[in-house]
């Protein structure tokens, strides 16, 4: 008993001022093999009829201890909060980084944009989750159209008429809307459709649209167009062909095919031995759609087009699997630089 009572006084009188000297209090009188625990194993040691009484003693002993250590541990925080951080030394040498690296979807939209703005093209952005009307409805998609259906398109379950946009073409009505010809914007962004993941499709990907509208434009300026990013993104020597094909919200429409980049025209399995890859989806507004955004469409005519930047992207490095865009693998992502 008057060996407890010592330490109570030690205790009591511990005043640390600093981390070491808390520290040390903290194993001679809490830690495991404190004199403290010392004196929880010698009570097998006390007479019977005394034990109750030591065990009591231990206890209030053992709590004073903790309580002691709290008090002085939060002391010792509100010192150090209080301090000034010590100035810096700007004479020091700095730490050399190690740039980093775009992602190659990144320096491949950044690519088409600067070829488009050289001719004239401004870039325009809208949200990605979309209303019926401007996803569908005012692109001239029939309420019947398979783009509607739920294996197609993720809609918002609350509410049946609001979806994630399944192309940037819904961008184009919402300028039109606010603006009046002539009118010539890029539209560059996320999509998301309702695939399965594979080496050639993805549920989420990249999409760029184009337009413009304004008195007498014919089918003539849009085939120039994609004409000259064809040449400026994949080399003079690159080949391009129309091809006829529908689409609700242009008419006429055409899909557009470039001589392929990895095999020459020669025939490999990128281009499925044909020599040729399809890059976009284009034609002429159709009328209804002018109409659709309060535009004459007996004064203005324009031509839309949309590529997948992926697609792009993949031609222009010659990947073969799309999923590696999204595994954010650094091996993978250190190779690309800007073009």
């Amino acid at each position: 008993m008057q060996g407890i009572d010592e330490l109570k006084k030690e205790i009591e009188a511990a005043d640390c001022q600093s981390k070491d000297e808390l520290e040390k209090f903290r194993l001679r009188f809490i830690g495991r093999k404190s004199v403290i625990g010392d004196l929880f194993a010698r009570i097998k040691e006390i007479p019977p009829e005394q034990r109750k009484e030591f065990g009591q003693q231990v206890n209030e002993l053992k709590n004073l201890a903790q309580n002691r250590f709290q008090a002085m541990k939060e002391k010792l925080e509100s010192q150090d909060s209080g301090q000034e951080a010590p100035p810096f030394d700007l004479t020091l040498p700095s730490a050399v980084g190690v740039p980093g690296s775009l992602h190659p979807i990144t320096i491949t939209r950044n690519r088409i944009i600067e070829i488009f703005e050289k001719i004239g093209f401004n870039v325009s952005d809208g949200p990605e989750i979309e209303d019926d009307w401007h996803n569908f409805t005012a692109l001239n998609f029939p309420p019947n159209h398979p783009a509607r259906e739920m294996q197609d398109t993720f809609f918002i379950e609350k509410d049946p008429d609001i979806a994630l946009r399944t192309h940037t073409s819904s961008v184009q009505i919402r300028v039109m809307e606010n603006q009046q010809p002539p009118i010539r914007t890029l539209c560059p962004g996320r999509v998301f459709r309702n695939e399965a993941i594979s080496a050639r499709a993805h549920c989420i990907f990249h999409q760029v649209e184009g337009f413009y509208v304004n008195e007498n434009v014919s089918f003539v300026d849009l085939k120039q167009t994609l004409f000259h990013f064809a040449k400026e993104m994949f080399g003079p020597d690159t080949k391009v062909r129309y091809r006829p094909s529908y689409f609700p919200f242009t008419e006429p429409s055409a899909e557009i095919d470039i001589s392929c980049n990895i095999c020459k025209g020669k025939g490999c399995n990128v281009c499925k031995y044909t020599g040729w890859v399809e890059i976009a989806g284009s034609g002429m507004i159709d009328p209804n759609v002018l109409t659709n955004c309060g535009i004459d469409a007996e004064k203005y005519t324009g031509f839309a087009f949309g590529m997948g930047i992926e697609r792009i992207a993949m031609l222009k490095w010659e990947i073969n699997d799309l999923r590696l865009f999204t595994e954010n693998d650094i091996r993978f992502l250190e190779q690309f630089k800007p073009f």
